[in-house]
């Protein structure tokens, strides 16, 4: 049974050093990550088995590994992040990105700024 189906992470929150200004660079800033990822999750219903599905840890761990590197463009940060999500699971059709500068350094007041990518998996696509 093939399922539309989708795995997600909410809220993820990191302190890390991503900015084109070097105070950025020097003090951070902090983050929140969610990513969505769509990918068949059939036989994980009736396997009961982590191994067939999205392990949540390894996708923080692949996260956290990410935010660790400083990037100049959060457009860089998700973008390596949804790269290295599709490579562990080649399973995963599409996944959504959304990272969040919770503080950013623009003169005023605001709950957050961030990007929002939608990655395709060229692999799982039928030409």
């Amino acid at each position: 049974m093939l399922t539309n189906s989708y795995i997600y992470i909410r809220k993820l929150r990191f302190h890390a050093f991503h900015g084109v200004e070097a105070q950025e660079r020097l003090t951070g800033n902090d983050y929140e990550l969610g990513l969505r990822m769509q990918v068949d999750v059939s036989k994980a219903m009736t396997s009961d088995d982590v191994a067939d599905t999205v392990n949540y840890a390894e996708v923080y761990a692949l996260a956290k590994q990410e935010m660790a590197t400083a990037s100049n463009l959060l457009e860089h940060v998700a973008g390596r992040i949804g790269e290295a999500v599709i490579s562990r699971w080649p399973a995963i059709s599409t996944v959504e990105v959304d990272l969040i500068k919770l503080n950013p350094p623009m003169g005023g007041e605001c709950s957050g700024a961030g990007v929002h990518l939608h990655l395709i998996n060229d692999k799982t696509v039928s030409p």
